[in-house]
């Protein structure tokens, strides 16, 4: 089996702030962006609310279809080549959504976008540090969503008053002029080039083997199938929730103001959970910090569903519901290390990711689809709860067939 050489020196402490830094610019400019864009488009072009969203539902499908074959290329040594071009294509992107003069346009760019969010988002630099960095790699991911956690912080305010002093196409070329200055060149300096041996055909051949087989391996171990089946669940109730949330609210007469400040929390809770896990968590096994966090979702969503109009309450709300999720990237990032192995880390990921991307783009409408049955939040509540259960109940599952049947805490060679 060939031997991950490539690895680092466990420092590395300039290349994953840049790295760090990067992340947030590219969640901000790809992601967390859209939404201040939707009204001005709206206005400016005449595009219905739905045929937008239905353009980012798209590009997450097309994330999560594209995050297998970009988890490969990473594993065979391409990470520097695949976060580039995905830095590139991101730029390409958001400059011809400036120029987007139908809505065909947009969903082309959408398209493009989601294979430059597989490409540039957390998966690929998960990848690309547990490759580099075997020995530390847990502590430089929870930096990484560390700093990545400020994103939406920076980037709503900041993105909104590009759209308010130079309109809304002038702001997404802004972004993309972002991409550029930042990502770009930290992608190109600070992920790892493949080590000179790398260039052999022989080791490359079987380098593709050796991660093949831990691919396979995944394919038949129920570990693998009993995460992808928690991550999917809790990720389609995450994304359900986060679109319908203020929806929500407003039907239960929440005061607007109240609206502003649970909403306002979600983000500073996230950023605070990982610190505590940074501070903290890190020394604890990643299987125990998982049940709690898997269990912390539905705890969440029974606080809300009990909140009513009370202050106490939905801020309570928006503690623990943001804590879960600022800990469940982390969990996310290391969870297949701590309980499978590190060869392949990237295809196996990338599996995982699929189905997990796939439902954010679906749930949102799904959860729509439910609330218009009987213009009501209740059973789109009762729904998300239920499916967050099944996400902690896949989790423990999946913890047990780690440690009673299958894979040691060690890593698995492939020989």
């Amino acid at each position: 089996m060939p031997t991950p050489t490539t690895a680092k020196p466990n420092s590395g402490t300039v290349a994953i702030c840049a790295l760090a830094a990067a992340q947030l610019v590219s969640w901000g400019a790809i992601y967390y962006a859209f939404s201040l864009f939707v009204v001005p488009m709206e206005s400016a072009m005449g595009w219905s609310r739905t045929a937008t969203n239905a353009a980012l539902s798209v590009g997450l499908l097309v994330s999560g279809l594209a995050a297998y074959p970009v988890g490969t290329w990473i594993d065979h040594g391409h990470g520097r080549r695949v976060m580039v071009c995905g830095s590139l294509l991101a730029a390409a992107m958001l400059a011809l959504w400036s120029q987007a003069e139908s809505i065909a346009t947009l969903f082309v760019v959408w398209i493009g976008l989601g294979v430059a969010m597989a490409a540039t988002l957390y998966d690929p630099v998960f990848a690309v540090v547990t490759r580099d960095y075997p020995d530390s790699f847990r502590t430089k991911i929870t930096l990484i969503t560390l700093v990545a956690g400020f994103a939406s912080t920076v980037f709503i305010p900041l993105t909104q008053g590009l759209v308010d002093w130079f309109g809304w196409r002038e702001a997404l070329l802004v972004l993309a002029a972002l991409n550029l200055a930042v990502c770009l060149p930290v992608h190109f300096f600070a992920v790892g080039r493949d080590a000179p041996h790398e260039d052999d055909a022989m080791y490359r051949v079987a380098l593709k083997a050796t991660n093949a087989a831990a691919t396979r391996r995944a394919l038949r171990t129920p570990t693998f199938w009993a995460l992808a089946v928690c991550f999917t669940a809790y990720y389609a109730t995450f994304a359900a929730l986060t679109f319908h949330l203020v929806p929500l609210m407003m039907e239960r007469r929440v005061p607007p103001a109240l609206i502003l400040i649970t909403m306002a929390v979600i983000g500073p809770a996230q950023v605070f959970a990982r610190v505590l896990w940074f501070a903290v968590g890190r020394n604890v096994r990643p299987s125990i910090v998982g049940i709690v966090i898997t269990t912390a979702f539905p705890a969440s969503v029974v606080v809300l569903m009990c909140a009513g109009t009370s202050p106490e309450k939905l801020i309570l709300f928006a503690i623990i519901y943001g804590g879960a999720n600022g800990m469940m990237t982390i969990l996310r990032g290391t969870i297949v290390q701590g309980v499978m192995w590190t060869e392949g880390y990237g295809a196996v990921s990338g599996l995982l990711s699929m189905p997990s991307n796939i439902a954010k783009g679906i749930a949102p409408i799904s959860a729509a689809s439910i609330w218009a049955s009987g213009r009501s939040y209740f059973p789109v509540e009762w729904t998300v709860l239920l499916v967050s259960l099944v996400s902690a109940v896949a989790f423990i599952l999946a913890m047990r067939f780690s440690s009673e049947n299958y894979i040691s805490e060690h890593q698995v060679n492939f020989e």
